[in-house]
């Protein structure tokens, strides 16, 4: 009697280490959803939305959005090289002499250095110079700082794309520009 139960014991034990060692079903709902991973991080996620709130801050001449997104010890320089402060970009949002003024800020990258976070990215601002209306696109910048809980931005650095007009031919490389080149061993054909 003793051996049996001790048989059916070690049965019991080596069935249950069997079933323990068996992976679970996966969950119909995981199971169904594809293993993507996003190419985005956290870090990209949290600074697009102040980069969403500051550009819907300027494109709503939203005052007291702006004043949320900007360090009181904010310094812009813009793609143009002019410097402001965020004083003198709230008094430009509060004048609105640029009521076509609209931005668009896309994050690429972020570098996260303690307290300190530089975000690096793509922009399209619609705005005006004297009486032209301009489309400039753009690579900027922007350093934040954190502060009580959140982020805020104390440096702003904006670059314009050069674009290429379509009459400006490119021109063909010097042979100076070409790999070195020992003079005794022949070019290729097309070459001489």
């Amino acid at each position: 009697m003793t051996r049996s139960i001790a048989y059916i014991s070690a049965l019991l034990l080596s069935c249950c280490a069997v079933v323990a060692q068996s992976p679970a079903p996966a969950p119909a709902s995981a199971a169904a959803r594809p293993a993507v991973t996003s190419a985005e991080s956290p870090e990209i996620r949290e600074f697009q939305k102040i980069e969403d709130s500051w550009s819907n801050a300027m494109n709503q001449r939203d005052q007291y959005g702006l004043e949320l997104v900007l360090s009181p010890l904010f310094v812009d320089v813009s793609a143009s090289g002019d410097i402001t402060t965020r004083n003198q970009q709230l008094a430009q949002l509060i004048t609105g002499e640029d009521k076509t003024m609209h931005l668009d800020q896309h994050v690429i990258t972020v570098r996260m250095l303690g307290d300190i976070a530089v975000a690096n990215g793509t922009y399209s601002l619609h705005h005006k110079v004297n009486t032209t209306q301009v489309d400039e696109k753009g690579v900027f910048t922007h350093v934040f700082e954190r502060m009580r809980g959140g982020w805020v931005c104390i440096n702003s650095q904006r670059t314009v794309l050069r674009q290429d007009s379509p009459n400006v031919k490119t021109k063909k490389p010097s042979n100076a520009e070409l790999p070195f080149h020992f003079p005794l061993i022949p070019r290729s054909e097309k070459d001489k």
